[in-house]
C-alpha cells in the first residue's frame, strides 16, 4: 500500500478543511486497513459532535447512543459516505444522568 491508496479520505479531509476551517479540532484517523474510512473522535465535547454532525449532513436519525466504562461514559456515532469514504464520527462524554443521580 501507498500513500496514493489514502487519497479518498484525505481528498475529503482536505474539502472539509478549506469549507468548514472553523469546526472544533478534533482526533483524526486514517488507517491503510481501511483505505477508504476516515473518523472523527470527539472527547468530552457533545457540541462538537453536533457541529461536525451537521457539518457533515449526517441526519440526526443516523447518531446512535451507547454507554460504555459501567455507564460512566456515553458515546454518540455516526457513519455515513460523503464523497466515496466512509466517514464515522465518535463523540464520548462522561453521563451527565449518571453523575447526576451521584
Amino acid at each position: 500500500m501507498i500513500l496514493a491508496d489514502l487519497s479518498r479520505p484525505l481528498a475529503l479531509l482536505r474539502l472539509l478543511t478549506a469549507d468548514h476551517p472553523d469546526l472544533p479540532a478534533v482526533d483524526i484517523h486514517v488507517s491503510s486497513h481501511y483505505p477508504n474510512a476516515l473518523e472523527f473522535a470527539i472527547h468530552n465535547d457533545l457540541g462538537a459532535f453536533e457541529a461536525w454532525r451537521e457539518a457533515l449532513g449526517i441526519d440526526p436519525a443516523a447518531v446512535r447512543r451507547n454507554l460504555q466504562s459501567g455507564d460512566m461514559t456515553m458515546v454518540l456515532s455516526a457513519t455515513a459516505e460523503i464523497a466515496d469514504a466512509t466517514v464515522r464520527i465518535v463523540g464520548y462524554s462522561p453521563n451527565r444522568a449518571l453523575q447526576a443521580v451521584a
